[in-house]
């Protein structure tokens, strides 16, 4: 169960396109009262479309806030910072006590990936350089928040340790 990766590299790369691995992952705060897609919400094309580009846009401008970012990206030029990496989403609610499910914001998080690889964070996020996002309940937060933190893998490597049969 620990040798294989959720899907096999097609490819391996260099996990950061400068060679180095950053020791930390990178915390990405969208702002908090963005308006989310859930899959509860039976919407229109049109204003699901509004909704994406919005979240995509706040993704890319969180990325651009962010200084250790921007500096990992610098020195990464001319090629995007990851080659692979791992991304968790966190849900932060609105309010609490209530019991909620973080994938029916997939959707969101989704929109929230594409914003990293327009600000050049990841090439792509197709299945041979991204695993996730995994999505998890986070903490109370005025008007909800998606928060996305993204770590760097080695060619290969699979954070979760899984083998399929």
């Amino acid at each position: 169960m620990a040798d294989l990766a959720l899907f096999d590299p097609e490819t391996p790369a260099a996990t950061t396109a400068a060679g180095a691995r950053p020791d930390a992952p990178f915390v990405i705060e969208l702002p908090a009262g963005l308006d989310l897609i859930n899959a509860n919400q039976r919407i229109h094309e049109k204003a699901r479309a509004r909704l994406t580009k919005k979240i995509r846009a706040a993704a890319m401008e969180a990325v651009s806030e962010c200084p250790a970012l921007m500096d990992a990206l610098a020195d990464a030029k001319p090629g995007p910072l990851f080659q692979r990496a791992h991304i968790l989403g966190v849900l932060n609610p609105a309010t609490a006590g209530r019991r909620r499910d973080p994938a029916n914001w997939y959707g969101s998080f989704k929109a929230a990936v594409d914003g990293l690889v327009d600000a050049g964070v990841l090439e792509d996020d197709d299945h041979t350089r991204v695993v996730g996002p995994d999505m998890r309940l986070g903490h109370v937060v005025k008007g909800g928040q998606i928060v996305l933190v993204v770590r760097g893998l080695a060619p290969g490597e699979d954070p979760l340790h899984y083998r399929p049969r």
